[in-house]
C-alpha cells in the first residue's frame, strides 16, 4: 500500500473500494494513493479485478462500496472538470474508421478544448513515433501502431491523471523501452499516473509504488 509524505497532494484517492457482481466479490477493501508526478503500477494475477477498478477509477463503472476522488471530487464521468482531469486508456480504445491518425487526435484535441489541435496532432504522433503514419486510416495500421494511437489518443488530451490499462500490450522491445519514457516523462510533467501492467520491466522502470491486487479479496 501506498505511504505519501504528504496525504494533500493525492491526485487520486481510492479509499475502501468495493465492487460486486451479484455474489461475486471482484475486490474489497482497496485503498491507496497517487500523488502528483508519482505513478502507482496494479500488478497480479488475471482476474484480480484490476481493470474493473481502473473502470471505476475512470468512471466507466461504479463502486458498490468506497470512495474514489480525483482532485479532491468525487468521480463522475459526467463532469467537464473530472474530463479534463482524467485521461485514459482502458479497454479496447475506440478510433474514427473514416478518419486517419492525424484527423483522429485533432479530433480527439478539439473535443477537449485544447489549443492548436493540429500542432499538438502533430507533435504527438512525432513523439509516439507514428509520424510516418499520419495519413494511414486505423485499420491499416498494425496492433502495436494501433496501441501507440490509443496511448496518443490520451496525451492529446488535458490531464491530472493518466490511467493506462496493460499499455504494453501489442509492444515490441523497442515500444516498450519508448512506454516507459513516456510515462517518465509524464512524471516529470507532474501527471499522476496509475497503471495495470504484467510487465515487470516497465513496473520497475515506471513505479513509485506497487499495489498487489492479488490482495483484494
Amino acid at each position: 500500500m501506498l505511504n505519501p509524505s504528504r496525504p494533500d497532494d493525492h491526485v487520486l484517492a481510492v479509499h475502501d473500494a468495493e465492487r460486486r457482481f451479484g455474489d461475486l466479490t471482484v475486490f474489497t477493501g482497496v485503498t491507496f494513493a497517487v500523488s502528483e508526478g508519482r505513478c502507482c503500477a496494479i500488478v497480479g494475477a488475471n482476474g484480480a479485478g484490476k481493470s474493473t477498478l481502473l473502470r471505476c477509477v475512470t468512471g466507466l463503472d461504479r463502486l458498490d462500496v468506497g470512495t474514489i476522488t480525483v482532485d479532491g471530487s468525487v468521480v463522475d464521468e459526467a463532469s467537464p472538470t473530472f474530463r479534463a482531469a482524467v485521461a485514459s486508456v482502458v479497454g479496447d480504445v475506440a478510433t474514427f474508421a473514416h478518419l486517419t491518425a492525424h484527423e483522429h487526435l485533432q479530433l480527439v484535441a478539439t473535443a477537449h478544448g485544447m489549443p492548436d489541435p493540429y500542432g499538438l496532432a502533430t507533435r504527438t504522433l512525432i513523439n509516439v513515433g507514428l509520424s510516418g503514419a499520419a495519413d494511414q486510416l486505423p485499420v491499416t495500421l498494425s496492433s502495436g501502431q494501433r496501441r501507440r494511437l490509443a496511448v496518443a489518443s490520451a496525451f492529446v488530451r488535458p490531464r491530472r491523471l493518466l490511467v493506462l490499462d496493460e499499455p504494453e500490450q501489442h509492444l515490441d522491445t523497442g515500444g516498450r523501452a519508448w512506454l516507459g519514457t513516456r510515462i517518465n516523462d509524464e512524471k516529470r510533467s507532474g501527471t499522476a499516473v496509475l497503471i495495470v501492467s504484467h510487465d515487470a520491466a516497465l513496473v520497475s522502470a515506471v513505479a513509485d509504488e506497487t499495489v498487489d491486487g492479488d490482495s483484494w479479496r
